[in-house]
């Protein structure tokens, strides 16, 4: 299924749940309304937005459309700004209000005379009145015109005993634009998304909520140049979506973009949607969204980590869906669709589509909390994709995570791939450049050493919590560097810079070349212990370590690491550093981990 497809028959089983607009309405932001009365003269203008948050914003209504517009004047029907509805527009020089220069009133007079001229609904043929008589001179004396400049603006007629009533949710309203959407297009094609010969989109509505990509929105769908037109086709005849489809995957689209939707995530530069589908079980496909937000992106609240973190873990362990989450009643038959998308100038680019069952995604998710599986546990709450992400960033800042490797991440995930190579490059260049072997990092070594094991691509399997039979030089030599740099804050304790600050690096990379030094130092430390009565005790339990360490080894230091072993040094050095610093509470033993 394709994805227009997919989001098209989305959104008609959300507008037979009575949660979609109808055809030819969207949700749209409205921030003033104009009060007429039933002669067509302004009696309010009246604040409608929202005021729940900090900043009052736009309130959502239901309106028609909107048209899709670049450069084009185009007006929408019964709302628009203040320079479409009242010729008024703000002078982006001077922050005033100036008369709107391209016609865009005159557009928006002249579609209401056009549309409404048959029409005997009174608060319709009163606003063609106020439109006959209005003059953008007058602006300045209405209510609220400093605040409405710029705003998209509705009308209301006065109502007797009761509120103003909105004209575009008049039912007379509604039926004139329905039946205007047929005759903006004669051109009749095959639809690709639903096969049916119907009256063809020329443009689509735009998508917006797509984080870094125009506020205005962007397109999925469109030619606007020669190059990528064929057989004369222009524009939307390139590749033929009906308008009623176009409007049906754009509205599902921005629903699931929306800003209090619970159907959207943001990985890196990626912002990805999802969705379910249950044959006659809504409930079913809202509980397998539910679950996947929760396996994807874990809340960070304290008290709810407690209970996510059983999930994660019965997920994990192999459990059936059907057993986490009894609401959804056959996870093999509820379809999952997944899609990533990104900016790209005008349009949007798709990293990644994903459409399967809950249960093949939740058994993938499961494999990768799997991986990621270290311990010690260096977490309170499992991390979110996005928290892995920050790994690999320089400063830890998002804006500096890598473009492709969120969406990249994302669809490893998902398919069960390998992760991406630039996932375990992008934190061992950070280790060695900040020295911060955290937990975390070390976990994200170990998934991807675990998974290419699991995928065949890796020989040997990865320790998930200290092995001392473990043989491999790279892991020993991690364990290694711990016990001597434990060694070395035993013998020296305020020592200001440790030999992690001095040869992380170069001992995970080229370990021959600094190892026999870090030996010479640790036999100092250990002559420096026992001239101290107190501490000969911790000379005797170090010695005994490093004994055990070197029994494993069949050669001496190798010259050179690659990429896979300075992931497994990582994962030895954690699990020794661990081992040594167990006897500390929890909350010291976090800290020192991320030091």
């Amino acid at each position: 299924m394709s994805i227009l497809q997919a989001l098209n028959g989305y959104y008609e089983r959300q507008a037979g749940r009575g949660k979609a607009s109808a055809y030819g309405f969207s949700k749209q932001g409205i921030s003033f309304a104009v009060v007429l009365d039933l002669d067509g003269r302004v009696l309010d203008v009246r604040d409608v937005r929202d005021t729940s948050g900090k900043k009052p914003r736009p309130g959502l209504r239901e309106v028609p459309g909107p048209v899709v517009r670049s450069v084009n004047v185009r007006p929408n029907f019964l709302w628009d700004s203040t320079t479409y509805v009242l010729g008024v527009r703000r002078d982006p020089r001077t922050g005033d209000a100036s008369p709107a220069k391209r016609g865009e009133h005159e557009a928006f007079a002249s579609l209401h005379r056009e549309l409404l001229a048959d029409t005997d609904d009174e608060g319709l043929r009163a606003l063609l009145t106020f439109l006959e008589n209005w003059s953008s001179e007058r602006y300045g004396a209405l209510p609220h015109s400093g605040e409405m400049l710029g705003e998209n603006v509705a009308f209301c007629l006065e109502s007797l005993g009761g509120p103003p009533v909105f004209l575009h949710e008049s039912e007379a309203g509604r039926e004139i634009w329905t039946a205007s959407l047929e005759g903006d297009n004669a051109d009749r094609e095959f639809c690709l998304v639903t096969g049916r010969r119907l009256p063809t989109a020329r443009l689509h509505p735009k998508i917006k909520g797509v984080l870094g990509a125009q506020t205005s929105g962007a397109s999925i769908v469109s030619f606007n140049n020669d190059a990528f037109t064929s057989f004369g086709k222009k524009q939307g005849a390139n590749a033929p979506v009906s308008e009623r489809a176009a409007f049906a995957y754009t509205s599902a689209l921005n629903a699931l973009l929306a800003r209090d939707s619970h159907n959207r995530i943001r990985i890196g530069d990626t912002t990805t949607v999802f969705w379910a589908e249950a044959d006659g079980d809504p409930e079913s496909a809202d509980a397998a969204e539910d679950l996947f937000s929760v396996l994807v992106a874990p809340p960070t609240d304290e008290e709810e980590s407690v209970a996510i973190g059983d999930t994660i873990k019965a997920v994990a362990d192999g459990r059936p869906l059907e057993v986490v989450e009894p609401r959804i009643k056959d996870p093999r038959r509820t379809r999952f669709f997944v899609l990533g998308l990104a900016p790209n100038a005008a349009r949007l680019s798709v990293r990644f589509w994903l459409e399967d069952t809950i249960g093949g995604i939740g058994r993938r998710l499961g494999e990768h909390w799997k991986d990621l599986h270290i311990e010690p546990e260096p977490w309170r709450t499992p991390p979110a994709v996005w928290r892995l992400l920050l790994e690999t960033a320089v400063q830890g800042k998002s804006e500096n995570v890598s473009p492709v490797l969120g969406g990249s991440l994302m669809e490893a995930i998902l398919r069960g791939s390998r992760y991406p190579r630039s996932l375990l490059t992008g934190v061992l260049m950070r280790m060695r450049s900040d020295g911060n072997i955290s937990g975390l990092r070390a976990a994200i070594c170990k998934a991807c050493l675990a998974r290419d094991r699991r995928l065949g691509h890796e020989k040997e399997d990865v320790p998930v919590s200290l092995n001392q039979d473990e043989k491999n030089p790279a892991y020993r030599l991690g364990r290694l560097f711990a016990i001597y740099e434990k060694l070395q804050g035993d013998a020296i304790q305020k020592s200001n810079v440790t030999i992690k600050d001095q040869f992380y690096g170069s001992a995970s990379a080229t370990p021959a070349s600094v190892f026999p030094l870090l030996d010479r130092k640790a036999t100092h430390h250990l002559a420096t212990l026992r001239k101290d009565p107190a501490r000969v005790g911790w000379a005797v339990r170090h010695e005994q370590r490093l004994a055990e360490v070197f029994e494993g080894f069949e050669t001496g230091f190798p010259p050179t690491l690659g990429l896979e072993q300075q992931g497994r040094f990582v994962i030895g050095y954690y699990h020794q550093r661990a081992k040594l610093f167990e006897g500390k509470s929890a909350a010291n033993r976090v800290q020192t981990q991320e030091d």
